[in-house]
């Protein structure tokens, strides 16, 4: 078994405090993204993991064994860095074996547990070149492969993706992410990218200032978020936040917005009469139409299959998502009608989903 759970994990950098009571069980055979702005903590939780970073407070359990006090090279880890970090001066094979060879397993074991990886990962044609002769999707195949001859318990990922470009980056998602499915090792991944958790994880955990902020699956955090936080971040583009005051005295429950505009309350939320709160509406939800928001367009950008406008209401910026080609220009005043039954409301004060 190699399930991770980290529990009550604290860790200071002399007075900072960058995690704070961390709770996070990711199953065996699990696929965890760890997401969220910079700073927020993901790669700390990633160190203290792999033990580069001691746990001040709390416990870290890998299967059946606590290994806060068990170096890296005894927690049956493997770790693929950012920066690839293999050895220059030395081959694709040689980099790939080399943690094989410092366990003195026997060469006849290692060369198959090398061609293993190589093949899964279209790497036999480059086992006798240096890291100098790759391209960059390449390099971080090397370094996936390093990973995978040791057969460990659990793959750790340190934003591995973010040196390549657009296009490389999506196709080593999908890499990375049938690989997991192959192999099935307990892996734990950490970005700043939220498409790239949205489209690679089991599970993502969403942190912000060392806390976390929701736990569950792509679906469950774009469908329903706990919080404002997690609605904005999760999404792309993000969740139009518009701040207004809920009514629900005398008739249907509305939320009122500067300039006399208001809307209905979405299906499912509850609130109280003066109650400030966030109407959140995801760019993809709302469409033009009659009534709903009175915008005015700023921006149309085409991106091929979709329509992308940048709207503006009373200073206000808005966004929406049209899966088709826009008939509207730019200085045009337009309707934005929202789908209630995807839409959100979020306290003001606090940014908890007010959920009947």
């Amino acid at each position: 078994m190699s399930a991770v759970h980290l529990s009550a994990i604290e860790k200071y950098f002399g007075d900072t405090h960058v995690i704070r009571g961390v709770d996070i069980r990711i199953a065996d055979g699990e696929f965890c993204v760890l997401v969220g702005p910079s700073g927020c903590g993901k790669s700390t939780l990633l160190r203290m993991i792999a033990g580069l970073e001691e746990v001040d407070e709390g416990k870290i359990t890998i299967g059946n064994t606590v290994v806060n006090d068990k170096p890296p090279k005894q927690r049956d880890i493997a770790m693929v860095f950012q920066n690839y970090a293999l050895y220059p001066h030395m081959t694709v094979r040689d980099n790939m074996s080399f943690a094989l060879k410092l366990a003195r397993q026997p060469q006849s074991e290692i060369d198959v547990q090398v061609k293993r990886a190589a093949d899964i990962l279209s790497l036999a044609p480059y086992l006798d070149r240096f890291p100098r002769q790759l391209s960059g999707g390449q390099r971080q195949r090397v370094a996936m492969g390093r990973a995978i001859v040791r057969n460990p318990l659990v793959f750790l990922f340190d934003e591995p993706l973010s040196n390549l470009d657009a296009k490389l980056r999506v196709q080593m998602r999908t890499e990375i992410r049938e690989l997991h499915q192959r192999l099935k090792t307990t892996s734990i991944y950490v970005t700043h990218d939220q498409t790239e958790a949205m489209t690679m994880a089991d599970k993502i955990v969403v942190l912000k200032d060392g806390v976390v902020e929701q736990t569950g699956s792509p679906l469950e955090l774009y469908e329903r978020p706990a919080n404002s936080f997690v609605a904005g971040f999760i999404g792309s583009p993000a969740m139009n936040l518009l701040q207004g005051v809920a009514r629900t005295a005398g008739g249907e429950p509305r939320v009122e917005f500067d300039g006399g505009v208001s809307l209905p309350f979405p299906i499912g939320a509850r609130a109280d009469d003066g109650q400030p709160v966030m109407y959140g509406i995801r760019p993809e939800h709302c469409a033009p139409g009659s009534g709903g928001l009175p915008v005015e367009v700023v921006v149309v950008e085409p991106t091929g299959a979709d329509t992308q406008l940048y709207c503006r209401m009373n200073g206000r910026d808005i966004t929406s998502t049209i899966h088709d080609h826009a008939h509207c220009r730019v200085g045009e005043s337009i309707g934005l009608v929202p789908d209630l039954k995807r839409a959100h409301l979020f306290d003001a004060a606090n940014g908890q989903r007010l959920a009947a």
